[in-house]
């Protein structure tokens, strides 16, 4: 496995609004070579810079003196020569003369020599903008080869950069290409292009900051690619317009990187593209798939250099840990209010349909259950139906603790539904007697009867009362398989099952605080600080429940993590290791992380049987497990690849053992 962080996909590339001068090109190339080396030292591979930057963009009348033009064409040449030292590929703006005619050109510089010229194809003449005055549009242009010193050149607005060893391939427009009808850069990236370089001088104007950055993250999202770009600073003329350095970096929709604007020294922001997470974003997508560029596109190879930098790849770009979760707690509110409305309107589509006007909810006094009361007390108010119509019952058994019942029961009666007690102690110990088991056995048939009698109960009650059970487990629990099959497992609607477990909580909260203030709110605050346990095993004598969850199975907010990169990501456990090593720094130690991801993949793959017999319920996010939907998983599909990827990042003892276990036939799987 390469220790190289680009294994994993990551590029990192830098855009640059360097310090301008108009018409000065020997300051310009001055402020540009500057640039570059900050560039190289701050780890990039790719340095992005504005639209006509060698000269300025705001020259006028003055692109059409040769002294300008030949300028900045030995300009190009000489930095086209100092890539070979700094070991970077960057993109530079100028006008070139082709044929008698002036182009607005984007030139691919690296490797020592210019790689290929790109011209502009849209060229505005509205309002402040009058670019035909000088330049010839290249939207019709055939591809050619331009001689630029001793190089012949590849010129053309069909030109893809591509580097086979960090799966990158790269393509230009410029400026206003972008804001065409039919931007270029969809034909690029249906032809493989997972990078749009846009080397841009775009004005300010009130209001146009917000619009640029939106289409540079639509477009992006668009084109399944990242898109990095570059404008012209204050530097420029200022005689009718003020620009102001604005740098972009968008990857499918989300802005990476964003730099100051409005400053006259030199401004660069980097960030770090995930090209294979942007490839399992175009294999999964049918919309891409099915697109065809519509006319050629000549590839031009390139090697792009190692980024050598002090800050690992992966760095400067979002990784939170929580990837649920949004971190701004205002977003993080506008989440919880729009999940609550699906989850509710979910499950009233569902009583509506059935004419039902009763429902049996299991109420433990945990979480999930509590986010299930919530949700159905809300889509019975949406259909103007009685609350008393929720039948909650609280069902103790042995490992019930005083804590969790009594918030089950407050909650139940503050909500305004209907309680029912139902101890299931008797029946579990008859049904331990018909079985022959021994109830001081504390094994998986001790904890499983528990969960199987509590959902018979459900079951029965909800034909009682002519309605139907809505579940209550979470989507994390169906990924690791944390329920009872036929048991837990099992209701007629889900509404959970698109929740992961580090979102539960904090939906609870939304709720204490949005929707059931007052006297549920501390009930509810209780709740969301009460330890995780499903409360199978006997209680310790005074009264409290050793039994907790994440003892056993791991942390839940590493488990999400993981099910998060390995499911909407495709990533495999060599690059979530890479990955949460970074989002768990100084939390959870790398072999903490090793032992966890083990314990995911092993219970994700063997206990898919579960998910395969999953009732329905309302996709919420971009991460589902419906076999229905997002997910068809065969049941007995193995883990071995995934294991031995994990077992070769642990030690050597453990990789030896690791490849015994794999020779080893399987064992057969209890159904938990």
């Amino acid at each position: 496995m390469s220790s190289d962080p680009r294994a994993h996909g990551f590029l990192r590339v830098a855009t640059a609004a360097p310090e301008l001068r108009v018409a000065d090109v020997g300051f310009n190339i001055g402020s540009i070579r500057t640039a570059m080396q900050a560039a190289v030292k701050a780890g990039a591979s790719i340095a992005l810079f504005p639209e006509l930057c060698l000269t300025g963009y705001s020259c006028g009348d003055l692109f059409a003196q040769g002294l300008l033009q030949d300028r900045a064409r030995t300009a190009l040449l000489e930095l086209a020569a100092a890539t070979a030292k700094l070991k970077i590929h960057t993109v530079i703006g100028l006008p070139l003369v082709v044929h008698d005619r002036l182009y607005n050109c984007a030139a691919v510089i690296g490797e020592g020599r210019v790689l290929g010229i790109v011209p502009k194809q849209y060229l505005p003449t509205t309002g402040e903008f009058y670019e035909e005055r000088w330049f010839t549009s290249g939207l019709r242009l055939p591809s050619t080869a331009y001689s630029l010193g001793a190089q012949s050149v590849p010129f053309g607005t069909d030109l893809l950069f591509a580097d086979a060893a960090t799966g990158c391939t790269f393509g230009l427009e410029i400026c206003e290409d972008l804001w065409a009808v039919n931007p270029p850069s969809g034909d690029l990236c249906l032809a493989g292009a997972n990078l749009i370089l846009n080397p841009s001088a775009s004005n300010e104007l009130i209001g146009k900051a917000a619009y640029r950055r939106d289409l540079v993250r639509q477009q992006s999202a668009r084109c399944l690619a990242a898109y990095a770009y570059a404008s012209s600073g204050p530097g420029e003329s200022s005689t009718d317009v003020v620009f102001s350095g604005h740098c972009l970096v968008a990857e499918n929709g989300t802005l990476l990187a964003e730099s100051d604007r409005f400053q006259f020294a030199t401004q660069m922001t980097c960030a770090d593209l995930d090209l294979s997470r942007l490839q399992h974003e175009r294999l999964c997508n049918s919309s891409f798939s099915a697109g065809a560029p519509s006319r050629p596109i000549h590839p031009i190879s390139i090697r792009l250099a190692p980024s050598v930098t002090r800050t690992r790849l992966g760095t400067l770009r979002p990784n939170p840990a929580l990837p649920f979760v949004p971190s701004d707690p205002r977003a993080r509110a506008a989440t919880c209010r729009e999940i609550f409305a699906i989850q509710s309107t979910g499950l009233a589509k569902r009583l509506r349909h059935t004419g039902a006007k009763s429902v049996v909810l299991g109420i433990s006094g945990g979480l999930d259950s509590t986010l299930a009361l919530l949700v159905t007390a809300h889509a019975f108010d949406l259909l103007g139906l009685d609350r008393k119509g929720i039948l909650a019952p609280t069902l103790p058994g042995f490992g019930t603790t005083k804590r969790t019942r009594g918030n089950a029961e407050k909650l139940v009666g503050q909500i305004g539904a209907t309680l029912r007690v139902i101890p299931i102690h008797d029946a579990i110990k008859q049904h331990f007697h018909d079985i022959g088991h021994d109830e001081k056995v504390h094994d998986v048939t001790y904890e499983n009867a528990q969960a199987r009698e509590r959902t018979q109960i459900l079951m029965d009650l909800a034909n009682k009362v002519g309605g139907f059970v809505v579940g209550t487990g979470d989507l994390s629990e169906a990924a690791l398989g944390w329920c009872t099959f036929n048991g837990d497992h099992m209701s007629m609607y889900h509404v959970n099952a698109g929740i992961p477990k580090t979102l539960v909580r904090y939906l609870v909260e939304w709720c204490a605080e949005a929707e059931f203030s007052g006297a549920p709110a501390q009930v509810l605050h209780d709740i969301v600080a009460t330890p995780i346990s499903p409360e199978l095993l006997p209680t310790t004598d005074d009264g409290r429940q050793h039994q907790q969850t994440e003892d056993v199975v791991g942390p839940y907010e590493l488990h999400d993590y993981f099910l998060y990169h390995l499911v909407r990501h495709g990533a495999r456990p060599a690059k979530i290791i890479y990955l949460a090593e970074l989002a768990f720094a100084g939390k959870y130690p790398r072999a903490v992380i090793l032992r966890w991801l083990e314990v995911f993949v092993r219970r994700f793959f063997t206990q898919q049987f579960k998910r395969s017999a999953m009732p329905d319920g309302p996709k919420v996010g971009s991460v589902a497990l419906s076999p229905r939907g997002d997910w068809r998983m065969p049941s007995d599909a193995s883990a071995a690849e995934w294991l031995a990827e994990i077992a070769t990042l642990q030690g050597p003892a453990r990789r030896a053992k690791r490849r015994g276990l794999l020779r080893r036939p399987s064992a057969p799987l209890p159904l938990l």
